[in-house]
């Protein structure tokens, strides 16, 4: 099994989480949304099946690709574990933070 923290490290290996959170998709569909071939794409599906953070079903001759839900949800109970709270309340009191940051930046 690959490592998730490889295939999260890149910014186009999470945009293709994103959009495999909305719908099981086949990678022409994927390939839309970014600007790369498909040997690309298909290396950085490679890493995610890897990870365990996306599956693939052959349905004829197409692949579909989906999240793998439980195994990005292991993830998310990770993060809260290591903060010891609810990662939407670290969210508020990060962007919290942000906006006092911006009220109190003198330029």
């Amino acid at each position: 099994m690959g490592s998730p923290w490889k295939a999260l490290s890149d910014d186009n290996r999470r945009e293709m989480l994103l959009l495999l959170k909305k719908r099981d998709m086949i990678p022409t569909e994927i390939a839309e949304h970014f600007n790369f071939s498909l040997p690309a794409l298909s290396s950085h599906l490679r890493i995610l099946k890897d990870a365990d953070l996306i599956t693939e079903k052959k349905q004829g001759k197409n692949r579909f690709y989906s999240l793998n839900r439980h195994r990005t949800l292991e993830l998310v109970e990770f993060f809260e574990d290591m903060y010891d709270y609810n990662l939407k309340s670290l969210k508020e009191y990060v962007e919290g933070k942000e906006k006092k940051n911006k009220k109190t930046d003198i330029r």
